[in-house]
């Protein structure tokens, strides 16, 4: 079984490594919506995988570092694509949570799916 709990957040940002002229390399900003999936089994008890409640916890010390912040200044995202965004944010709870996959959606119609490392 798989559930998924979609957070926002506001930020601004650049991409330093697009080509010169590329309107992208000026500043700006998004309204980011982050999915965060998870898998496992169904606990015959709960009747859960788990508690949207424990996604939500487990976010809350990214959004409180991502949200109306300028992301180029956060550690590890120097070069903050929706690539590079989708794997800092797996790496971040990968830990607490079993982790299918995270969808960073920039725009209403762009965004990235990251299934987490290649094995």
């Amino acid at each position: 079984m798989e559930i998924f709990r979609e957070f926002t957040f506001e930020a601004a940002h650049r991409l330093p490594q697009v080509p010169e002229g590329h309107k992208c390399a000026r500043l700006h900003g998004h309204s980011y919506r982050v999915e965060v999936y998870v898998s496992g089994e169904v606990d015959p008890s709960a009747g859960w995988v788990m508690d949207f409640a424990e996604l939500k916890a487990a976010w809350a010390p990214l959004d409180k570092q991502l949200d109306h912040y300028y992301l180029n200044e956060v550690p590890g995202l120097e070069n903050p694509t929706s690539e590079n965004l989708a794997a800092w944010i797996w790496d971040r709870l990968a830990a607490a949570l079993p982790l299918s996959k995270i969808v960073v959606r920039e725009t209403c119609t762009s965004g990235c799916i990251y299934r987490g490392p290649a094995a």
